[in-house]
């Protein structure tokens, strides 16, 4: 009976619908047949119960959104400016090529390979499952803060819109005596006063400004602030001192954040659909706005300055292994690899899709929007510092100092500021959202892919998503909030990745058979692959993650926040929630080795959970038939496990109602011995069996 063959179908798969007259599954049937079986439509989906993305390039702008965001704006430029300027290039560029290709690579084609989430795409190694748990848990935890962040951007977005920014001037009641114009900088010659041992300066008993900040704050403990730090720390924030002092949330980030998770929600409403469609304004907007501010910044006083500091190449950095580290990290980071985003977006994908093609152009994207951002911000860098007569590195920031404390002092000079104020905070809403969105769907696809019967419950399940999430991120608003947010920053998104990746690439390489994973994306692509990137994923890149994982801990301090030094407690706590996601993967490995079965040993169970499952490969059985290079290859395993049902066991009735919870639990399965074999991650996979009773 059809209802009966689809009520058992594991995630990703598909509609019910009549068997055809040859026997072929509802799977056969609920797709195109064309003349060119690579033909790709679109406006119809290729796969109807779980979708595809609609337009031709939904998916390309949307990998480009999440690939792209505030980390190119906000801390490569700080990066490349800190390790040798334009010779930081080449070890970008390299560890780009060496590392961030291949792995972005073979994560995208992962998920357009088997059209599942990171939830499920591990039934090629079952094992495994609990890397794809810690994938969604750190999309999870990342998306929290993540939307603070961007409930700050939209904070000043809207006090952008008045005559005078608020944060310009120092005579407001929220600024003190160490506001910056109440200590002006002065070289301090001697017509206009002395210079005192204390980096003052006085003409007679008036105090003129500050000769030598360093000195100022060395003998009297005051630190200079700009305008926009004070107006950052006392009104945006209301700062505490620490995060042991961690306060209420603050009504008005709190709604900022509630428009933050409402924005998410509407975009969301629809899954990819609903996405797909707004990445087109999202994805390119962003640089729209950089193109007006470069232009509008170069011809800046003193814009030049800023970029010499910015590209002026210093090669001898070059010798220093901390650059090569860190162009290894920004690669890794801002290309949001392990992070269960890429495969999520891919598994959407109809399954001809030039993912190759695709996954060069993002990195080349990537790439090339990090290069171009740091002209951008350097300029209006180099005119700030004009502005303030100081040195371009005095100003030099990266984060959250850049983007609400020196970019708005710098724009606060330009004629029509509220203007380009509110520009400069909306592209980077923009920037934020599109990854905001990746990372959300990536829960949202574990969540759906794990319990299909939510499908046609997507809107009320992207609804509860949004509002625990915004119930549990309503400390981030609190005045202490920004120091867990810091601590999340540290500790969820960073070297938690590496492991993730690590984990991924071995899997994939030595588990499932790298020259297996090779064949899988040539039938995707429809042509052969070259050996580079076989000797990537097998050498070079997991010795990379392994060489980037040991710099972070042997460079690895106490977290600190400006000029505040978390206590051990805070750190303690950043640990526990790394370890914890960590712990997914070998919890899940003792959990499936466990439920196993067939086999007493425990290396034989360990052997069976590292064999393909009878449903892993393509979703689409006229896509599955294309696999002819596996013995034993189960073309449509989910009319086999209708053939196998014993339709004596139920009555009539309710076999018509498509129940198999009594057959489920009488289920009893076998795996041929020469499975064993065959498990050892070459191009075959073992042979499984299973039947009802």
């Amino acid at each position: 009976p059809p209802d009966l063959l689809t009520n058992n179908i594991d995630p990703g798969v598909y509609r019910k619908g009549p068997r055809a007259s040859n026997g072929a599954s509802q799977v056969t049937i609920a797709t195109e047949e064309t003349e060119d079986s690579r033909k790709q439509f679109f406006g119809k989906d290729e796969n109807e119960e779980r979708g595809n993305w609609t337009g031709r390039f939904d998916f390309l702008l949307s990998l480009l959104g999440y690939a792209v965001g505030l980390g190119n704006v906000w801390r490569f430029p700080y990066l490349c400016y800190r390790n040798g300027g334009g010779a930081f290039l080449i070890p970008f560029v390299l560890m780009m090529i060496l590392v961030g290709v291949p792995l972005f690579f073979m994560e995208a084609a992962l998920g357009q390979f088997c059209s599942s989430g990171p939830m499920t795409c591990w039934r090629f190694a079952p094992l495994f499952k609990g890397v794809g748990i810690a994938m969604v848990a750190v999309s999870a935890l990342t998306s929290l803060y993540y939307n603070m962040i961007l409930a700050w951007s939209y904070y000043y977005f809207f006090a952008s819109f008045t005559s005078d920014l608020p944060w310009v001037s120092c005579d407001n009641s929220w600024n003190t005596r160490d506001c910056s114009t109440m200590l002006p900088l002065t070289d301090c010659a001697d017509s206009v006063g002395q210079k005192y041992d204390n980096g003052t300066c006085l003409n007679g008993d008036t105090f003129v400004g500050l000769w030598d900040v360093k000195k100022f704050t060395s003998a009297t403990g005051r630190k200079r602030k700009l305008a926009s730090e004070e107006y950052w720390e006392k009104i945006a924030l209301d700062q505490s001192s620490g995060i042991e002092d961690f306060g209420q949330p603050k009504w008005d980030l709190v709604l900022c954040l509630m428009l933050a998770w409402i924005v998410c929600f509407l975009c969301l409403i629809k899954g990819i659909k609903s996405t797909g469609k707004v990445v087109y304004f999202t994805a390119v907007f962003p640089y729209v706005v950089l193109l007006i501010l470069f232009f509008n910044g170069i011809f800046l006083s003193n814009a030049g300055e800023g970029i010499y500091f910015y590209i002026v190449p210093d090669f001898s950095r070059l010798l220093d292994a901390g650059v090569w580290k860190d162009a290894a990290v920004q690669i890794f980071f801002s290309m949001s690899i392990a992070g269960g985003g890429l495969v999520t977006l891919s598994s959407y994908n109809r399954f001809h899709n030039n993912i190759l093609l695709d996954s060069i152009i993002v990195s080349i994207g990537d790439t090339v929007t990090c290069i171009f951002a740091g002209f951008v911000i350097f300029s209006y860098l180099g005119h700030m510092a004009g502005e303030l007569n100081v040195k371009v590195e005095d100003v030099a920031q990266s984060g959250a100092g850049l983007a609400f404390v020196v970019y708005p002092t710098a724009v606060a000079s330009l004629p029509a500021s509220p203007f380009w104020s509110a520009l400069f905070f909306f592209m980077l809403i923009t920037l934020g959202l599109d990854s905001q969105f990746a990372m959300l769907e990536t829960v949202l696809t574990g969540v759906m892919d794990q319990y299909p019967t939510l499908r046609p419950h997507k809107t009320l399940v992207i609804l509860a998503i949004s509002i625990v999430f915004f119930i549990i991120g309503l400390p981030l608003c609190a005045p202490g909030g920004v120091y867990l947010v810091q601590i999340l920053d540290n500790y969820v998104g960073g070297w938690t990745l590496l492991i993730i990746g690590f984990a991924e690439v071995t899997c994939i390489t030595y588990v499932y058979g790298v020259n297996r994973f090779i064949r899988d994306i040539e039938i995707m692509l429809g042509k052969k692959m070259i050996i580079w990137w076989k000797i990537c994923w097998m050498v070079i890149s997991p010795i990379a993650i392994l060489l980037i994982f040991i710099a972070t801990f042997v460079e690895y301090e106490a977290s600190t926040y400006g000029d505040y030094t978390f206590p051990a407690w805070a750190d303690a706590l950043g640990w526990i929630m790394a370890v914890a996601i960590i712990l997914a993967i070998p919890i899940t490995m003792l959990y499936q080795v466990n439920k196993e079965d067939e086999v007493t040993s425990f290396w034989g169970k360990i052997k069976l959970q590292c064999i393909p499952s009878r449903e892993w490969g393509p979703a689409l059985v006229r896509h599955r038939e294309l696999v002819d290079y596996v013995d034993g290859f189960v073309q449509d395993p989910w009319a086999e496990k209708g053939a196998f049902v014993n339709y004596a066991y139920k009555s009539d009735s309710e076999l018509r109602t498509g129940s198999l919870r009594s057959l489920e639990a009488s289920r009893l399965s076998a795996r041929m011995k020469k499975s064993f074999a065959s498990s050892n991650g070459s191009t075959r996979t073992g042979i499984s069996y299973e039947t009802h009773v």
